[in-house]
């Protein structure tokens, strides 16, 4: 009687037990596990634009409402409306800037950087920082301060928090601990 191990065909057999996880003739030689990251640089690139997209309406909606509802000139003179004047747009397109710039040092930082969204919010927390203490440094009234040292929050939390997700769905498989 033949033993069911060998399938009939001996120790020759590629299913015989001594050949079990050793390569088979035509196999990569080489571990399948690829230790360097691996992104998704389209899928990056996309939800650094959608953030870029979303910061600047934030910054259009959060000046609308300190203007328009509490009444704070934020931007320009009082007399200026609720969209304020060509300050709002260009404040609304340094937003989106802003995330541009920080969606490529995100892709720099998951190529390079071991724990690269730690190192990432790390930056981008501390720049927020930066910008919501930068309106105190200028001349304005207090409310214009606040309120400018506000939307820079809003928006350098939008861009840190959306930003991190986005990098995060950007990562196809696995890293090695440590990473």
């Amino acid at each position: 009687m033949t033993d069911p191990r060998y399938n009939n065909y001996g120790p020759a057999d590629p299913q015989h037990p001594q050949y079990q996880g050793q390569p088979q003739y035509g196999q990569p030689q080489y571990p399948q596990d690829d230790p360097e990251p691996k992104v998704n640089v389209g899928k990056l690139w996309a939800g650094g634009i959608g953030t870029a997209v979303v910061a600047a309406l934030l910054v259009v909606v959060a000046i609308m409402l300190i203007r328009g509802v509490l009444g704070i000139a934020i931007l320009s003179p009082e007399g200026a409306g609720a969209y304020g004047t060509v300050s709002t747009t260009s404040y609304a397109i340094a937003a989106a800037g802003a995330a541009l710039l920080a969606t490529a040092l995100l892709m720099v930082l998951l190529l390079a950087m071991p724990s690269p969204l730690t190192f990432f919010t790390w930056i981008c927390l501390l720049l927020t920082a930066v910008a919501v203490i930068l309106p105190f440094t200028l001349v304005a009234d207090l409310d214009a301060k606040i309120a400018t040292a506000a939307v820079n929050l809003l928006v350098g939390l939008c861009i840190t928090t959306m930003l991190s997700s986005v990098g995060s769905a950007a990562q196809n498989g696995p890293r090695q601990a440590g990473y």
